[in-house]
């Protein structure tokens, strides 16, 4: 049949109605995803961004992926029991190490495009990326965002979380809360059919709401054969515009949010730290999830 392009998006349907589906289901075509593609060509015919097949996470890899999520959102809530003022951040970065692989992970970021550690600890005006060092200590009323990404078994989970520490003034604790409330507004909005704008527009609506601005260069990814897939994810939308939401699709919603002005610079020195350019304070929290046949299903947070 018809082969839709728009943009780097493409999607083909070119398969006999008996043929096994190739989801690997082992179901014939007719009885498993025939009806969803013609539904994704529909929307292409209209001109709207369709995920191609690659894109789509059969049951069996979701099922795979999860596991790699138990480890990850464990070593989360492990860097949760411990982190407070006076640890370096060079110390969440053993204990990241440590607890991924006695789980039988494999820590993603470490050696990741030359990334020397095995997560990001990213503190008040640091946005993202942040390299841990035993020279950087914590401090009463510090606001820092902990990412962690997992392998296990070849396949990949992906989640940060935002650490208030110690006593935090009200305008950081105001930033951390309403950030975790716009990803929680931008999931609402995650449907099959649905639109990858409509998830965007509500992010972006309660940030600017609260007097912040969403960082534009920096987004979200598809994730869970790779660690960063397609499609890239950004919080700047507005609903009916941007990729399809199509059953199996699965990416991070992770906003980052900055007090002041959306620009930001990369540290020289490192490489990878990304900075607010007017000193403003910064945050991030990061779900994983999949879209679902009637909603979503949140996979690592």
């Amino acid at each position: 049949m018809d082969e839709f392009d728009r943009g780097e998006f493409k999607f083909m349907k070119k398969m006999n109605r008996n043929d096994p589906c190739w989801c690997g289901s082992g179901k014939k075509y007719k009885q498993c995803h025939e009806a969803m593609d013609e539904k994704i060509a529909y929307y292409a015919r209209k001109g709207h961004i369709v995920p191609r097949r690659d894109m789509l996470k059969t049951q069996e890899e979701i099922e795979k992926i999860k596991e790699s999520a138990k480890i990850n959102v464990a070593v989360l809530d492990y860097v949760a029991e411990r982190i407070c003022a006076g640890i370096s951040t060079e110390q969440i970065n053993q204990w990241v190490e440590e607890k991924t692989r006695e789980m039988g992970g494999i820590p993603a970021p470490l050696g990741f495009e030359g990334y020397p550690k095995s997560v990001c600890t990213s503190i008040n005006d640091q946005v993202c990326h942040g390299i841990p060092s035993e020279q950087i200590i914590l401090q009463d009323g510090d606001i820092i965002n902990v990412d962690v990404s997992t392998i296990y078994n070849g396949y990949f989970s992906d989640s940060s979380r935002m650490f208030c520490i110690g006593s935090v003034s009200p305008e950081r604790e105001k930033l951390v809360r309403v950030v975790k409330e716009c990803v929680e507004l931008g999931l609402q909005q995650v449907k099959p059919w649905g639109f990858m704008g409509d998830m965007a527009q509500a992010v972006q609506e309660h940030a600017e709401a609260n007097g912040y601005h969403v960082v534009r260069e920096i987004g979200g990814h598809g994730i869970g054969l790779e660690f960063h897939e397609d499609p890239w994810v950004g919080y700047i939308g507005s609903k009916g515009t941007d990729m399809l939401l199509v059953p199996g699709l699965m990416f991070t919603i992770e906003p980052m949010v900055n007090a002041g002005a959306p620009d930001i610079y990369i540290d020289d020195n490192d490489g990878w730290t990304i900075y607010t350019e007017d000193g403003s304070d910064s945050a991030q929290w990061e779900i994983q999830i999949v879209v679902t046949e009637d909603g979503y299903e949140v996979i690592a947070y």
